[in-house]
């Protein structure tokens, strides 16, 4: 039995050694365990921090275009009314050109009138003249 008492106890030996390792083991995987999660709540922390600045720089991209939306209509809004009033200056211009061509169209009609009338006068200052100067001999 002495050999038998040594091998029991070699084996218990053994057996309690296979508890340290397994307890060991079992250790290393709670810790690898909680290194997991602490490595999931820090990429959930990340994540959110991302989606955070994430939403802040669509926002501010939002009302950027918002502003150049706006500007883009109140250029627009301008644009039309410059073309409405150079529509309108446009118009009054060339109204004022067919006055003006009007008025210089009755201009050259009333000179041409002008030297027929002086033409018909002086004709009668010629004609009363010559009878002047007859009378007068």
């Amino acid at each position: 039995m002495k050999g038998g008492k040594k091998q029991l106890q070699k084996l218990e030996s053994r057996v309690r050694e296979l508890e340290s390792e397994v307890e060991a083991e079992q250790r290393r995987g709670a810790d690898a365990v909680k290194g997991v999660r602490k490595y999931e709540r820090r990429v959930k922390e990340l994540t959110y921090q991302n989606v955070n600045r994430l939403q802040d720089l669509v926002d501010k991209l939002q009302l950027k275009v918002k502003a150049y939306k706006r500007q883009s209509e109140e250029a627009e809004e301008q644009a039309n009314t410059h073309l409405s009033r150079l529509r309108k200056v446009q118009h009054e211009l060339e109204e004022a050109q067919e006055r003006a061509d009007i008025a210089e169209s009755q201009v050259n009609k009333l000179r041409a009138k002008s030297r027929d009338v002086g033409k018909v006068i002086f004709k009668n200052i010629s004609v009363s003249e010559n009878k002047l100067i007859l009378l007068c001999w």
